[in-house]
């Protein structure tokens, strides 16, 4: 103050300097962030960047995709039931098994892997002029006839696929039509399981006040049976990408913080869309490009964790700022009235932003909730 002696004026002014270095509060959010990004990926779960963990923290509703990413998608045919007048099982299985060799969608690898155990060591023919239609289907030709297979409308079907798109319906089977030069050949069904994991990480969700929302392709009997399986209560099917990405759309319209799970090249649109985008790590490169978030275990249950995860950061940058502020408030005024040495002041600006650092390095040392049994609201059944 006026008047005081110069020695202690300018010990006073420095102890003033030393003590107003924030330090720890430049620290106080950065090294949460990045000892919870090496915690995720430790855990299964990479992250593009802190932007990707802080939009973890406000998910209040999340889409999930339906195969490969709530099922296994490891998927296997069924039963095939040919047309009256068609080519016949053997050459239309043949026929789009290898038509679906260009194919990404766990579908057409069904298919293929079971025209080829179909044709023995006799191998599948080549493809040209192969054509994918996001949310449709694929063709191309095959031994100069045109191939198409696709997800049927019920329109135009002889009476025996009619029949058996009715069974597939009743069994929650995803049924595809296979067409050869434009005429109806057969109806492949197609089954897949729920993954072990999806219930639990269903129900750890919703726990966390996160709405799960189903949105698929495929047809509505087999969303409904697989959301029932899963408490699931808002389902979409038959979705395109883009109504997909409408559906995003319309829910971040409404106020909500919305993050896409999908592993396909039909989820793309819709993870560009989303808050936050999140690709099953088993899924495709289109899917994983377009997210923010890869779930490397390719598990659902990742999820969870990555959210509780965000959230516990998000309470040690609060731990951290707090005492960054009090550091601050304290110790400026000691130091503006003289009562704080310059060396003690040095002191407690290193303790600070060592405190600081200690704290979110906690994080690194983070654990999920203990893995419990995962068990289906109804008996284990095949689905898609």
């Amino acid at each position: 103050g006026a008047g005081a002696d110069p020695q202690a004026a300018i010990t006073a002014a420095v102890a003033v300097l030393v003590v107003a270095c924030p330090c720890a509060l430049g620290l106080a959010t950065p090294t949460a962030l990045m000892a919870a990004t090496g915690r995720g990926a430790r855990l299964g779960v990479l992250v593009s960047g802190p932007q990707a963990l802080e939009g973890l923290q406000h998910v209040d509703t999340v889409v999930l995709d339906k195969t490969g990413t709530l099922t296994s998608g490891l998927m296997s045919v069924g039963r095939v039931t040919a047309a009256p007048d068609g080519p016949g099982e053997d050459v239309t299985v043949r026929l789009a098994g290898a038509l679906e060799q260009g194919s990404e969608h766990p579908l057409g690898h069904a298919i293929t892997t079971f025209a080829r155990r179909a044709a023995g060591g006799d191998g599948l023919p080549t493809v040209t002029g192969f054509r994918a239609t996001a949310g449709h289907g694929v063709s191309g030709t095959v031994e100069g006839r045109e191939v198409e297979v696709l997800t049927p409308d019920g329109t135009e079907l002889p009476a025996p696929l009619r029949a058996a798109c009715e069974q597939a319906d009743e069994s929650a089977r995803a049924a595809v039509l296979v067409r050869v030069d434009g005429a109806p050949a057969a109806i492949v069904e197609v089954t897949d399981l729920v993954r072990p994991g999806s219930y639990r990480a269903v129900d750890r969700l919703r726990r966390l006040g996160v709405r799960p929302v189903l949105a698929t392709g495929d047809r509505a009997p087999v969303a409904r049976a697989v959301a029932e399986d899963l408490g699931i209560a808002e389902v979409h099917a038959r979705c395109t990408p883009q109504e997909k990405a409408e559906l995003v759309r319309r829910l971040r319209a409404e106020g909500r913080r919305v993050a896409v799970v999908g592993d396909g090249v039909n989820d793309a649109a819709a993870l560009a869309m989303a808050d936050l985008g999140i690709a099953m790590g088993t899924g495709t490169d289109v899917a994983i490009g377009a997210a923010d978030v890869t779930l490397v275990r390719g598990d659902i249950e990742a999820l969870a964790d990555a959210v509780r995860l965000a959230r516990h950061t998000l309470g040690t940058i609060r731990t951290n700022l707090v005492w960054a502020f009090c550091y601050n408030a304290v110790t400026m005024p000691l130091a503006m009235v003289g009562l704080l040495n310059p060396m003690v002041a040095a002191v407690a600006m290193s303790l600070s932003s060592v405190l600081v650092v200690a704290n979110s390095l906690r994080l690194r040392t983070w654990q999920p909730s203990p893995a419990g049994k995962s068990r289906p609201r109804t008996a284990a059944r095949s689905m898609v």
